[in-house]
């Protein structure tokens, strides 16, 4: 039977995957500044903004969300298949859904835009978990709690969502903030579970991501 021998090819690691990432600023002193400091992360790999398409993070920055920022934002991610993380120096309250549920997986603000922070950023939306600053995924409770009461005082129109007890826990941690590991270990489950009850309510009520999840089922009060 044949063994693997030292100096072969199977004792050769496949090199790591880098994370494609691509910069969008309207301003080239900001895009090259974001590159820079993207840069000096090895696990990344940087590209010109054209080269978008399905695995790649797009990186967008601006001083405040503009109608030609919000399609750029959908054309990325449901036309190219690209995963966004918007980086952003303030939101109005009636942008904040519209930006979720175009499919944006991680908010920083422009003044907490350091280094760690945009690359922890790209991380979790690679992984496809969400990275929202606290004092916003407040507001966005605050914002889907109002829609749901204002709904449920209307008659005919109904709340059910179809989701699942074991869906509502898990969505409720991500809502607190926990990434797949936080959450597998708070659940007793392994994180292959976690992702794929991630992944399964995701795919069959057409979300985009863990963020646009967050929102749909505080929208359906079900966290």
């Amino acid at each position: 039977m044949p063994t693997n021998r030292p100096g072969t090819a199977d004792d050769i690691a496949e090199p790591p995957t880098r994370i494609p990432v691509a910069v969008h600023a309207g301003d080239p002193i900001l895009r090259e500044g974001a590159i820079a400091q993207l840069s000096r992360f090895p696990g990344l790999e940087l590209r010109d903004e054209s080269a978008g398409g399905p695995g790649t993070v797009a990186l967008l920055i601006g001083d405040a969300l503009d109608q030609s920022t919000l399609t750029r934002l959908r054309g990325l991610v449901r036309g190219e298949g690209a995963r966004a993380v918007l980086v952003v120096g303030a939101l109005r309250e009636s942008e904040l859904l519209d930006v979720i549920e175009c499919g944006v997986g991680a908010i920083v603000w422009r003044h907490e835009a350091t280094a760690p922070r945009l690359e922890q950023a790209v991380l979790a939306v690679a992984r496809g978990d969400g990275d929202l600053p606290a004092d916003l995924l407040g507001r966005l409770i605050s914002q889907v709690g109002n829609l749901h009461r204002n709904i449920s005082g209307r008659p005919g129109l109904s709340t059910s969502s179809g989701l699942t007890p074991r869906e509502s826990d898990v969505l409720r941690l991500v809502a607190e903030g926990l990434d797949t590991a936080e959450i597998a270990a708070k659940m007793a489950y392994s994180e292959r579970t976690v992702k794929n009850v991630i992944h399964g309510l995701t795919t069959r009520l057409h979300l985009r991501n863990r963020a646009h999840a967050v929102a749909y089922a505080l929208r359906e009060g079900h966290i």
